[in-house]
């Protein structure tokens, strides 16, 4: 099929090969679409470049996304959003984009939006702002059943354009159950627990926090701390500190995920509120339970089985009391594993995200399996 239609995505930060969702989202999107349609990226700011081979087309000097209200800068995205079928912003960033449609709807195209509002500020300015600007979006994407009914509530989008489309991930590539061998020079004691750690997207102090509730586990344990930068010193310091350094592992970066991911027994994530990250679906995929902050878009994604688990406050003592079960118990970090992988298997195949997908852009630009 000939590539006749031109897809335009819009982000404020473009970072494939980071640890943003809506970008490795996209690139899932263009790579499956590549026969059916060009693919342009505009952003604010490119962190990344595409990964090699996804046939994609970084836009040169596109008009900001961000910045204070403009009639003119808004009339700049509109412009620069026609010529194309469809046009598809990501995250909370590009919102304006979808603004700058019902300002300028003439000859502008139509746009399909995905932000999960964990993503927003939940002032008044902000939802009022997206409820007038949602009102000219083709459709609503969000990750998850708990941000649609947020979505709905506070953006007053209707049901009729609101999309619940789960992160897809190649669950093959995570069938491999624990294996402590995927970390190079490191060999699980017996009867010992691994923890692990992903050091990007986290700070100094949620670093720390971390490490010095591993410490008070009552249990026999590593913890394996991944990546590269600044937080590799806070972790060596909060674990000197804590008399535990002979249990910590720094291996430095690991590519891809799958490749460390199974030779944990639990992940821990940094003790904060907001967008899940996307390790939390590749996580369960692998089979592995997660520790995390109670509330939010990442206790939505798990099991309710590993739910009834999660750290009620963003503190070292109820953290420690919280993983202290999974620490001590194999049978139950297994059995709570399985249930995450199922629950991946459910709702976070590649493939179906990429099908629900290619509906909602079909539906949007007038014309069923347009893409696909």
């Amino acid at each position: 099929m000939s590539q006749s239609l031109s897809l335009l995505y819009l982000f404020d930060v473009f970072d494939p090969q980071g640890d943003d969702p809506w970008s490795r989202r996209a690139v899932q999107l263009m790579t499956a679409f590549r026969e059916t349609a060009r693919h342009v990226v505009a952003a604010d700011d490119y962190r990344s470049a595409l990964p090699a081979g996804v046939a994609g087309t970084l836009a040169q000097n596109p008009p900001p996304l961000a910045g204070a209200v403009s009639v003119a800068r808004y009339e700049a995205i509109a412009r620069a959003m026609r010529g194309h079928d469809l046009v598809l912003g990501f995250g909370a960033g590009a919102i304006d984009a979808v603004m700058a449609r019902r300002a300028f709807p003439r000859d502008t195209p139509p746009i399909v939006h995905h932000e999960d509002p964990a993503e927003a500020t939940s002032d008044g300015s902000a939802r009022l702002y997206r409820r007038i600007a949602l009102g000219a979006a083709a459709g609503l994407v969000v990750g998850g059943p708990a941000a649609a009914e947020t979505a709905a509530a506070r953006w007053k989008v209707p049901a009729a354009r609101l999309h619940v489309i789960s992160d897809g991930i190649d669950l093959s590539t995570f069938a491999r159950g624990p294996n402590a061998k995927t970390v190079a020079g490191f060999r699980r004691k017996p009867a010992e627990v691994v923890i692990g750690v992903q050091l990007a997207g986290a700070s100094d102090d949620e670093l720390a926090l971390l490490v010095r509730a591993a410490a008070g586990l009552a249990a026999r344990f590593r913890l394996v701390a991944v990546g590269e930068g600044a937080g590799r010193a806070a972790v060596e310091r909060a674990a000197l500190a804590m008399g535990i350094d002979d249990r910590l592992v720094l291996p430095g970066a690991l590519a891809p995920t799958s490749a460390w991911l199974g030779g944990v027994d639990v992940l821990l994530l940094p003790m904060r509120l907001g967008a899940a990250p996307a390790i939390v679906v590749e996580a369960m995929a692998a089979g592995v339970p997660v520790m995390a902050l109670h509330g939010g878009a990442t206790e939505a994604l798990l099991a309710p089985e590993n739910r009834a688990l999660l750290s009620p406050y963003a503190a070292e003592v109820a953290l420690r009391d919280a993983l202290q079960p999974l620490a001590s118990d194999a049978t139950l970090r297994a059995a709570i594993g399985a249930a995450n992988r199922a629950r991946a298997l459910a709702s976070h195949d590649a493939a179906a995200m990429i099908a629900r997908s290619a509906a909602v852009y079909s539906n949007a630009i007038g014309g069923a399996a347009l893409l696909g």
